[in-house]
């Protein structure tokens, strides 16, 4: 085999694998389109699953057109220098010079980003980490089904998927982020500046959104609002599980001339350690949610995520007791939290706050605990705990619930926020479609004019609503 053939088979190995890492990710929103529509009512089904389809859209375009520029141009500021752009010195050396290039490369008019034979790996990168971005703003969607503005919704979801959690990863998952680089930080799978940043941004538009109507009584107490179909919820979420495999191979870093699998920190691992510690993160969630949950199905199968993002951030480096201990407890306390939220008047339709805010926090506070000693590359302080805490409190306050908060406040002072009373009552696939999810039941016999099957909403709400 030449040189030439031996370099190009290197570089299409890399390639490759990001290639088929992002693609199977894609089976991450898969999930999420049937988990959140079993767990809606059947009212709002497809509303629900529309919803996810621009998820894809809108954060896949806006990450492009400048989502992948934030991850390249903030990982120096504030501590280090400003946000690299074309008003740097294009002369700049050193530390500065090396981000400029990947900055120049993450432009959407950069031929990086093209069809372009001399740069076979800038776009499967964009690629990973638009899918990245995309799992981000679906974690909220979840969240707030059954009463959001679609438009809301949408801008909601471009400003935690192609802004927000993007500064947490040039910040916190980044070689030349000043998390890593000025406090050794380290979040292999992503806990807090993903997990958390979206679980807290959720929590902060789930407050100015208000429960949905019934979900408290006269008292304030909750009630249940089943899924309408908690097979299909059961299902989605498999499909998550199998969406995280990749996800989690896609943050292993291989790419032609290295010697061996690293983080993005540039510290060593294998691929088989993450097959090995997802699958008994994954065993131990769904056990100790059981056990947590007093056997419920709902929070049992969420477990599942629950432990893999409890031990996501040191991934790379447990052991695998230290795997099954520490996925166990975070599933374990995943429902009380669950429940906490939602007797203090929060209603999170799918928990999205307890496995992915709490959870995110969790995992990324352990390994300060964990792994505290654990030497970084010449230069990076060692792991620790102060560190840890300082990247997860930045994530998930100042980068997750302020800014979710924020946004929708303002979404809600102007209107914007909220659909109607009737169109919430009638349902949202009425409202915004003018048929149900499930149209079989108009061909439902007929006698004198009126279906044998009662109406589960009374007509005058059905027209008030469309009319609306």
């Amino acid at each position: 085999m030449s040189p030439e053939s031996q370099e190009f088979l290197a570089t299409f190995v890399s390639e490759s694998y990001y290639y088929w890492a992002s693609v199977l990710m894609v089976l991450i929103h898969v999930g999420f389109l049937a988990y959140e529509g079993g767990a809606a009512r059947s009212k709002n089904v497809l509303a629900t699953m529309v919803k996810n389809l621009m998820t894809l859209s809108l954060v896949g375009l806006t990450f492009f057109f400048f989502g992948w520029w934030v991850y390249n141009a903030f990982p120096l500021f504030p501590l280090q220098g400003g946000i690299v752009g074309p008003w740097t010195d294009p002369a700049a050396d050193g530390v500065v010079g090396d981000v400029l290039g990947l900055v120049q490369a993450s432009y959407p008019w950069s031929p990086a980003l093209g069809p372009n034979l001399a740069d076979n790996l800038t776009g499967v990168f964009w690629f990973a980490f638009a899918l990245f971005a995309m799992t981000t703003a679906s974690i909220l969607s979840g969240a707030v089904i059954e009463r959001i503005k679609i438009g809301a919704y949408g801008i909601l979801a471009i400003v935690l998927g192609s802004f927000t959690w993007v500064v947490a990863a040039a910040w916190g998952w980044n070689p030349y982020g000043w998390f890593f680089t000025q406090m050794g930080y380290h979040d292999f799978g992503c806990s807090a500046v993903l997990h958390a940043v979206a679980g807290f941004f959720a929590l902060g538009v789930l407050i100015n959104l208000g429960p949905r109507i019934g979900k408290f009584d006269a008292q304030g107490k909750p009630r249940v609002i089943m899924p309408h179909n908690l097979p299909l919820t059961m299902v989605g979420l498999m499909l998550i599980f199998v969406g995280f495999y990749a996800f989690l191979a896609a943050c292993v870093i291989f790419v032609p001339g290295q010697t061996g699998a690293i983080t993005i920190y540039g510290t060593p691992m294998t691929l088989s350690s993450i097959g090995v510690n997802t699958t008994l993160a994954l065993s131990a969630g769904l056990v100790g949610a059981y056990m947590g949950s007093k056997a419920d199905p709902f929070y049992t199968i969420s477990g599942g995520l629950a432990g893999i993002i409890s031990v996501g951030a040191g991934m790379d480096l447990y052991s695998p007791a230290v795997v099954i201990l520490l996925a166990f407890i975070g599933a374990y306390t995943m429902p009380f939290v669950g429940n906490a939220i939602e007797k203090a008047g929060i209603d999170d339709a799918v928990g999205a706050f307890a496995v992915h805010g709490y959870c995110g926090m969790f995992g990324a506070l352990m390994v300060g605990i964990v792994a505290a000693g654990y030497p970084q590359p010449e230069g990076v302080p060692a792991i620790n705990f102060g560190a840890q805490l300082i990247g997860a409190l930045i994530c998930s306050i100042l980068l997750g619930f302020v800014p979710g908060y924020g946004v929708s406040f303002v979404l809600k002072k102007l209107g914007m926020l909220r659909v109607s009373e009737a169109e919430e009552i009638a349902g949202l696939d009425l409202a915004d479609f003018g048929i149900g999810g499930y149209p079989e039941y108009s061909i439902l016999p007929e006698q004198n004019g009126h279906s044998t099957m009662p109406s589960m909403v009374p007509e005058a709400t059905i027209h008030k609503a469309l009319d609306a």
